[in-house]
């Protein structure tokens, strides 16, 4: 069976920077398993991967566009202090579970701490990156009803 919407793939993955540093892999792990043409995995990715079948390999550049997106210079934004309450020491690199102004959670990093204010930055942490995968595709099954009617492997 051939990768076409609806279908359920389980795949092994290595994904790299362009520097050839991982990312992220299921090396070790069970293979991810995605419902697909239901969004479950970024787009670029998707769309490389419809007409493959079991035991195939393939290589996968994804642009930003088709991954996480550009980096998003207004999801950057200098905050006061006193936003971080019951934060006794805050530092670089830490990462604290905000609302967006639609209401939605989000995930923020601090980039700067100063006098003046707390930077911190809401794009994905792979944002703006080329995204380099590395896939062997391990099973390609229709999808139950369930799994159709919830958008989602089970």
């Amino acid at each position: 069976m051939k990768i076409s919407n609806n279908a359920v793939v389980a795949m092994h993955y290595t994904l790299t920077d362009n520097d050839g540093n991982v990312i992220d892999s299921s090396s070790g792990r069970e293979p991810l398993k995605y419902l697909h043409g239901a969004g479950n995995i970024i787009p670029g990715l998707e769309k490389e991967l419809a007409g493959c079948e079991k035991g195939d390999s393939k290589k996968v550049v994804v642009e930003p566009a088709e991954g996480y997106g550009e980096v998003d210079p207004n999801l950057v934004q200098k905050l006061p202090h006193e936003m971080f309450q019951g934060v006794e020491n805050i530092e670089v690199g830490m990462e604290f579970q905000a609302q967006s102004p639609t209401g939605q959670t989000q995930f923020v990093v601090v980039k700067d701490v100063s006098d003046d204010g707390v930077t911190i930055d809401a794009n994905h942490a792979l944002a703006g990156k080329v995204l380099n995968f590395d896939v062997t595709i391990e099973e390609v099954r229709e999808a139950s009803q369930e799994e159709l009617d919830h958008g989602h492997v089970h």
